[in-house]
């Protein structure tokens, strides 16, 4: 058979869509991970740029 006689096939149109399993108890949950890592990105910046002007 060929490729060009099998059906086109859309990205998503299996109608499936994908959940966050939930955390474990005592696990940060995902909202809280996605703040510290904002968080963290500030700290970096920060601190690269207090690098900066000690030089």
């Amino acid at each position: 058979m060929p490729t060009s006689a099998l059906p086109r096939r859309t990205p998503g149109s299996s109608g499936r869509t994908y959940s966050y399993p939930d955390p474990l108890p005592g696990a940060p949950s995902r909202a809280l991970r996605m703040r510290a890592a904002a968080g963290w990105v500030k700290f970096m910046r920060r601190a690269e740029a207090d690098a900066k002007t000690k030089t």
